[in-house]
């Protein structure tokens, strides 16, 4: 499966079939009687990254993904290093290109975060096969992911401002001033509000949307007969089912409480049954929008609670290049293309999978972060840009010319 395929909806699946095997979730606790806990978080790709500890050894990269119930473990040599008693093996039915994925169901271990927070049995359950290649997404080690743990019973202000979590128990956090709050309603492990969004149609419609720190999308809505004109195909992310395909295109605006955002790029994966959920919403929220925001949850209270912050204003931008890639090597610091779309501004070049991106610009890619690969691709229609590329024994250097597709 492609590694570098858009992080969204990537886990909704694994979350729900693991839970079918009777794991409980548990929650953390702030000890050491402190009343708030700090937490540093680094963002990378689109992803809130914090490091924890697991039975005393670390520190390990988490994503924070409030789409998430079960605490999730993507690589499986932490198991020794973990030293996990009582762990069993369990079998995931997918619906994909592979029948069954293995999980270790790994119960009682003790996390630790920030020296503070911390669980003294929660439930994890450790893939055998890390198919999701989170780490070459990333471009830095990633272990895993964690969700409904953290948050059930605390309360969690997301600062992306200066990259902090403030934890304290719930109902105690400082509110931000003139900000807005929002019902939060948590059903079966994750968070939802109801929103208004300007669709095709030209009509302002409700939909209920998953609150989802771990999709690196902005918007995704769900269901046929909404998709605008003017779109383009796309892999939107993977599953344990397989490839997510869909579209992506752009609606009028969207009304969350008293902010409004406009011409927002969003995902519309296709209409598969094997793709449904339990719970019954019309899409999900995802980073290229909750980071416009410093945002609090409080599940214990219903309550999330949003201050725009300096990304409010942000412009929504797709890829330009028109070429997907992902890290690879020991450090991850070379930079390998996936895939080409046809008739792309990559495309247009010559560029095609497996080719590796040695520069940009005249800059080492080894450099450069992802991050600032993905901004500098989506930075201008019409820009230029200079790549190094190579190919066998071969190497070029092509001029490719950004392209607006959507």
């Amino acid at each position: 499966m492609p590694r570098g395929a858009r992080y969204i909806l990537l886990f909704v699946f694994a979350v729900s079939a693991l839970w079918s095997a009777k794991v409980q979730a548990q929650h953390f606790d702030i000890t050491d009687g402190k009343k708030r806990v700090y937490v540093p978080f680094k963002m990378v790709r689109s992803m809130v990254v914090i490091q924890l500890k697991i039975n005393n050894s670390g520190p390990y990269n988490f994503v924070l993904d409030t789409g998430v119930g079960i605490m999730l473990i993507t690589d499986h040599t932490l198991i020794d290093s973990m030293h996990i008693a009582n762990k069993r093996t369990i079998k995931i039915n997918g619906l994909g290109e592979r029948e069954q994925y293995e999980a270790v169901v790994a119960p009682l271990i003790k996390v630790n975060i920030a020296g503070s927070l911390v669980s003294q049995n929660l439930s994890a359950a450790i893939l055998q096969d890390d198919f999701f290649g989170l780490s070459d997404y990333a471009g830095i080690p990633i272990h895993g992911l964690i969700g409904h743990d953290f948050f059930n019973r605390l309360a969690v202000k997301v600062s992306f401002t200066d990259s902090t979590l403030v934890v304290t128990p719930p109902g105690k956090m400082r509110i931000f001033r003139k900000a807005e709050i929002l019902p939060l309603t948590v059903e079966e492990n994750k968070p939802y509000i109801h929103t208004e969004v300007n669709v095709a149609d030209g009509k302002l419609n409700e939909k209920k949307l998953l609150i989802d720190l771990g999709a690196g999308h902005a918007l995704s809505l769900e269901g046929a007969g909404q998709i605008p004109e003017n779109c383009i195909p796309g892999n939107l992310g993977v599953g344990l089912n397989g490839l997510i395909n869909g579209y992506l295109g752009r609606v009028g605006y969207i009304n969350i409480g008293k902010f409004q955002i406009c011409n927002l790029i969003t995902s519309f994966p296709s209409d598969d049954p094997a793709f449904k959920t339990t719970v019954q919403r019309d899409g999900s929220i995802g980073m290229g929008i909750l980071k416009r925001f410093d945002i609090i949850f409080d599940y214990q209270n219903g309550m999330m609670c949003l201050k725009p912050n300096l990304n409010f204003k942000e412009v929504s931008e797709h890829d330009m290049s028109g070429m997907s890639y992902h890290a690879a090597g020991k450090n991850f610091n070379r930079l390998i293309v996936e895939k080409v779309d046809p008739g792309s501004a990559a495309a247009d070049v010559g560029i095609l999978p497996n080719d590796e991106i040695l520069s940009i610009n005249f800059k080492p890619v080894n450099r450069m972060s992802l991050q600032q690969v993905d901004d500098l691709f989506k930075s201008k229609d019409g820009r230029n840009v200079l790549v190094e590329i190579s190919r066998g024994k071969l190497t070029d250097r092509v001029v490719i010319t950004l392209k607006r597709r959507i």
